[in-house]
Parts: C-alpha cells; structure tokens; sequence
C-alpha cells in the first residue's frame, strides 16, 4: 500500500510493513493472496503531508466569522491580565479577525496562517498588525525573530491538521515559560455522539462531500493528551464548552500552562 505521492517523488520513502497495529491490513492482504513481505506504507507522520492544512483556505474578506460570538463568550474571561501577559501570537490567523479582536482590547499581536489570501485580506483590514506567511513549528520564534510569547491562541485549526503533534509543539515552544496557550476546536462527547447516533445525523456531521473541512474530531480527553505530551501542565488547566446547552456543545476551549 502506498500514499498518493508518486514513488519518484524526492519524499516518498516506502517502509517494511511490520507495524502490529495494522495488522489486520496484512490478514486481509493474505485473504487476497498478496505477498505479506511485499507489503510497503506511508506512516501518518510522512513527510509528503503538510501539518497544516492540505490546502489553505481561500479568504475573500476580513469579514467576521461565524461562530465569533459564542466562542468570544468563553475565550474572553480567559484572557490573562494584560499587566504580565501581553503579547499574543495567533496561531492559523485567517482573515486576522481574531487578531484584531485581541488587539483592541490591548494586546501586542502577531498573526501566522498558511494562507496567502488570508495573511492578504489580514495585512489590507489591520495594516498595525504583524502577519505573516507561515506555518506553526518549533523554530517559529526564530523565524519571526521575536522572544517567546505570553499567550499563544490558535481557534478552530486542530481539527485541520494532519500532524496535530507538530502543531502542539510547535505552539509550546512558541510560549514562554508560565505562559499560556489557549486553543478551541469543535466539541465531542458521550451525550452529544449519542444524541447525534439517534437522531441520524452522523452523515451530515462528519460529511466528507465538501472541500476542506474537518479531518480530526476531538473530545475533552483527546485534546487535553495531545497537549499534555506536548509538555503542557495539567495543574490549572481551564475547560470552556462553548455555543447551546452544556453537553452539547458547538465548541470547546482550553486554557493550559507552559
């Protein structure tokens, strides 16, 4: 089995398939007379993937976002005091929406998105902020040639990603010690899976017949190991639902310490 690059791509590099995870790939390839020890697979981490997205949204307009009003209501009391926090890096930007959101109420912003229309519309709507081109990664400080942030923010991007761990540490080595990173992504859970099983819905929730979209579907539990391995402290880690009734939730935010 290979990935969709071509095998002359200078990415590609097919590897022995041993992985007992997937095992159950080789049993089926067996069931179809297939030579096990000729089997080949890209693992989840190949290079031939981007972390970001696998195609950066197209922004026509600085215009607000639609879910801006109920995810403001949770991220707003989160916000650390600007007396010691005060600079923002915002993590997958967009049109700079957010950015500027933050900016009013007095922070220092910069903006990063992959994005060339949206770093556009940002730099056209908000020429007093710093954006630019460029994805999350470890070394991110050093390409924007600034010390480590107090606060980094990045809003509906996990979902996005298919190296959501790149993007995790990339936002942990972008925070300075005792900082904070504060991240939403839309909410899933035991009451809200069942209510969306039985009503049907499941078609339409995960509906794969759009561009783009979501790729990853993130609970409470799943989120929180996912930045604790990147280093994050689960001690005065902050829990937010965000949109309808508790349980139900459009979104989720967390707070969690560098």
């Amino acid at each position: 089995m290979r990935c969709g690059c071509s095998p002359d791509h200078p990415l590609y590099a097919p590897v022995p398939f041993t992985s007992p995870d997937l095992s159950w790939i080789a049993s089926l390839a067996l069931l179809n007379q297939y030579d096990y020890d000729s089997l080949t697979f890209i693992p989840a981490y190949s290079p031939c993937v981007s972390a970001m997205k696998v195609e950066p949204l197209r922004y026509n307009s600085a215009a607000e976002p639609f879910d801006y009003h109920y995810l403001w209501q949770a991220i707003r009391p989160l916000l650390p005091v600007q007396q010691t926090y005060k600079r923002i890096l915002d993590v997958g930007c967009g049109n700079g929406f957010w950015a500027n959101r933050f900016a009013e109420i007095g922070y220092e912003v910069v903006g990063i998105d992959p994005s060339e229309t949206g770093v556009e519309q940002a730099r056209e709507a908000y020429p007093g902020i710093r954006f630019e081109v460029m994805e999350i990664g470890t070394d991110i400080c050093r390409q924007l040639g600034v010390d480590r942030f107090d606060v980094v923010v990045s809003l509906e991007v996990v979902e996005h990603l298919y190296l959501p761990r790149q993007w995790a540490a990339g936002c942990f080595a972008a925070c300075r010690p005792g900082g904070r990173l504060i991240c939403s992504t839309p909410y899933h859970g035991y009451l809200k899976n069942l209510v969306v099983s039985l009503a049907n819905r499941w078609d339409h929730h995960f509906s794969p017949l759009w561009d783009g979209g979501h790729i990853k579907f993130w609970s409470r539990a799943t989120l929180t190991e996912l930045l604790l391995g990147a280093g994050f402290q689960k001690h005065g880690l902050i829990f937010r639902g965000a949109g309808r009734l508790p349980l139900m939730w459009m979104a989720m935010v967390l707070s969690i310490r560098r």
